[in-house]
């Protein structure tokens, strides 16, 4: 007789398949894919409600915010239900929910998300430095609350989470010291990349805390661009125009990404959702070309 745990692994092994092309077939678990709205900013910013349209069109099943552009809550809880697309998270800056905790995760939890992330660490919150103690327990305030109100706390990486102190990954540091009860992973496939390791193998790691998974896509023929974050909005000085030559962020499946390899870890790790997210246009297209192309090749392998 087969034994549960057994006949568990004999179901997931029929479930999901890798062809010689590269196609992942999920048979009984069909992962929904979002976007990440601020990869469509400036459009969100001019018409709020007809992006979202637009979004559904492309076919998405779920948003992800950066910001309301002005709009209220409930305005924006509306919109989705009219719309038929679901919120599932939103990035939101450490220092504005530390603003107020409750009201911040609240707003949030009343237009539908399920999970809020926290997007960026600035450099002296990081550990070895002198507010890392301080960055912990603000982690663990907003995990506390966010379970509170029936929702997930994540923290969403960069490259710089690569770097070590004390021979251990900023990020494996940030994930031991925070119990996984209070916060989850949302990797960031493209930046782990970059930051030297195998994005797939680095979901498998935290297989079970990684219910979203961002997908994302770039170029990078030649070394690290020392100024890498102006790309995304960080950085305050531009970066130099050798090293735009360098790196560039792609739509999905059109960069160097193993892309089925992640998804097939993903699925094995438990994620719930796929996001994807391209910070700036490339390729002569517009950011809603960039997000079409991606979404129809994400749904062209799966």
């Amino acid at each position: 007789m087969i034994s549960l745990l057994n006949w568990h692994n004999f179901k997931f092994i029929l479930s999901l398949k890798l062809n010689i092309n590269g196609r992942v077939n999920i048979m009984d678990k069909k992962l929904p894919i979002a976007i990440q709205l601020y990869s469509i900013r400036d459009e969100m910013e001019k018409d709020f409600k007809g992006t979202l349209k637009k979004v559904k069109e492309m076919g998405y099943d779920g948003v992800e915010f950066a910001g309301l552009f002005g709009n209220s809550p409930s305005d924006v809880k509306a919109m989705l239900d009219e719309i038929g697309i679901v919120a599932i998270s939103a990035h939101v800056a450490l220092n504005e929910i530390l603003a107020d905790i409750p009201k911040v995760t609240s707003d949030y939890k009343a237009i539908g998300c399920r999970y809020i992330a926290i997007p960026w660490l600035a450099e002296e919150r990081r550990p070895g430095r002198p507010l890392y103690s301080q960055t912990v327990e603000d982690f663990k305030a907003i995990g506390e609350e966010a379970k509170k109100q029936g929702m997930t706390l994540l923290y969403h990486n960069h490259d710089f989470e690569f770097e070590k102190v004390d021979g251990e990954y900023i990020l494996d540091i940030l994930y031991r010291d925070i119990p996984a009860d209070l916060l989850q992973t949302q990797l960031d496939t493209c930046w782990v990349n970059v930051g030297g390791e195998n994005p797939a193998n680095y979901v498998r790691k935290y297989s079970g805390r990684a219910p979203v998974v961002h997908l994302k896509d770039f170029v990078m023929p030649g070394k690290k661009p020392a100024r890498l974050y102006d790309l995304i909005g960080t950085d305050n000085e531009p970066q130099d125009e050798s090293d735009t030559e360098k790196f560039e962020l792609r739509p999905l499946g059109y960069g160097v990404q193993d892309v089925p390899a992640i998804v097939k870890a993903a699925v094995e790790a438990g994620t719930q959702w796929f996001v994807i997210e391209q910070d700036n246009p490339s390729m002569g297209k517009t950011p809603m070309e960039c997000m079409k192309m991606g979404i129809d090749y994400l749904k062209s392998i799966l």
